[in-house]
């Protein structure tokens, strides 16, 4: 009988044991599995706000844009470019959700996306973040795009033709051009490289630009009886200059924020630094072009320089190595003086420098990535230096001119349509006048006698 009772305690005992290593292993493993998620969460917890913080920074470039545009043009039409770049942001973000974003990222086919209107029948996720979230970065992008035009058509174009020209763009042609590049689309599938928006968000916007100003001709006394261009100053350097840091500032969360993460930040300091000295030659090299043409080192040049350096290293930032871009940053510079004089030949009136900016190192920073662009950094193949293959350019090349071949059709179609039925510029007087006072009833500087007819 004890002998039963002793192995009925050894086996209870044993059975105790048995249950408690369970329930150890049992917690451990669910321990396990919860950290597992935690981690996880946390990791698209911080990837969201980085992106977040990188629309911030893009949306307060309208702000730099604003200041740019304003202080390169005259006081007497300063208030109306300003209400421009405001209600350009306001149009982007009404067209970029009613159609755009559905357009730009839904599922269709190699051409446009055909579902996602108001964000409808969406995923919940896009790109491992919430979907609000990608939105808000996006149209920020939509935003730059559209008010790059403000700048190449100020101070003689009609108001609400603007306001309908800033939908259309927003809502149609930005997105269609999107898809073909971020979306899923043809140029996408080719390996097309646009890390963050060089020919998506520039070059759509630099040659709508280019459309819009030609269309509308030049300002009263833009040019002489012999063709040659006189100045017509901007009213405040130190505004634009101010403007000018703002962009720089953004520049980090345009590009450094393209990464859509933060699990690799090797990448997001590359572009980091990438931006940075391509801003810094891009200035340089402007400002000696100028001097060495004209004499003296012109600061407005010198601004739009380190301006088109940004630009033209969008695209490749995150696939070249710094020392590449040094030399991207520099010819953008060089470009953008160059750029402006052969403007000027063809007497085309660009107020602040859009086009050669936006348009030409746009295609240039493009075509960067078929050059110096590696495939350890993110490319399908490496570019001319690297590989000497020269499919990468290929690829880049004809996306670059396919991009600028259907902006320039189909804003021409856009442009040509508003001013047959609203107008697209405003009277000579009110011109003279300035749009300050004939399209808004106010004053940029109020108590001041800006009055001018030049």
């Amino acid at each position: 009988m004890a002998k039963q009772r002793s192995k009925s305690i050894l086996r209870a005992g044993w059975m105790s044991v048995v249950v408690v290593l369970f329930l150890l292993v049992t917690t451990t493993v669910a321990s396990a599995e919860e950290e597992a998620v935690t981690v996880e969460q946390v990791a698209q917890g911080l990837s969201t706000v980085w992106v977040l913080v990188g629309a911030f920074l893009v949306f307060f470039m309208q702000a730099g844009f604003g200041m740019v545009e304003a202080g390169f043009i005259r006081a007497k039409n300063a208030c109306n470019i300003l209400t421009k770049n405001f209600l350009d942001f306001c149009m982007a973000s009404l067209g970029f959700f009613i159609i755009g974003y559905g357009l730009m990222f839904g599922d269709g086919n190699g051409f446009m996306g055909l579902k996602g209107w108001f964000l409808l029948g969406l995923e919940p996720t896009m790109a491992g973040i919430p979907l609000y979230a990608f939105w808000l970065f996006q149209a920020a992008f939509c935003g730059a795009a559209a008010t790059i035009v403000a700048g190449g058509m100020a101070e003689r174009m009609n108001f609400p033709a603007y306001l309908i020209y800033s939908f259309i763009i927003s809502a149609l042609i930005y997105p269609i051009v999107g898809h073909w590049i971020w979306g899923g689309g043809w140029l996408s599938k080719m390996g097309f490289g646009d890390f963050a928006g060089s020919t998506v968000v520039h070059t759509v916007g630099g040659f709508a630009a280019l459309v819009g100003t030609s269309i509308l001709k030049p300002r009263e006394g833009k040019y002489g009886v012999d063709g040659k261009p006189n100045v017509l100053a901007g009213h405040s350097i130190p505004l634009a200059s101010l403007g000018v840091f703002i962009l720089w500032f953004g520049w980090f969360g345009f590009n450094a924020g393209s990464t859509l993460g933060v699990t690799d930040g090797s990448t997001i300091g590359l572009v980091a630094i990438n931006t940075n000295l391509a801003a810094a030659t891009g200035g340089i090299a402007a400002m000696l072009t100028v001097w060495k043409r004209f004499g003296k080192p012109d600061l407005s040049m010198a601004m739009n320089g380190a301006l088109a350096g940004l630009v033209a290293i969008t695209a490749p930032c995150a696939y070249v190595d710094p020392w590449a871009a040094l030399v991207i940053g520099a010819i953008g510079g060089y470009i953008v003086v160059r750029g402006v004089e052969f403007l000027d030949r063809l007497r085309i009136d660009d107020p602040v420098g859009a086009v050669p900016v936006h348009g030409m190192c746009g295609v240039w920073g493009t075509l960067a990535v078929g050059i110096f662009g590696k495939s350890s950094l993110w490319l399908a193949h490496s570019g001319l230096i690297y590989g000497g293959n020269p499919t990468q350019f290929g690829i880049q090349m004809l996306g670059s001119l396919v991009t600028v071949g259907f902006v320039v059709l189909a804003m021409g179609a856009v442009f040509k349509l508003i001013d047959k039925t609203v107008g697209l510029r405003v009277s000579r007087e009110e011109e003279l006048r300035g749009l300050d006072i004939g399209e808004h009833g106010m004053e940029a500087y109020a108590g001041f006698q800006i009055f001018t007819t030049s």
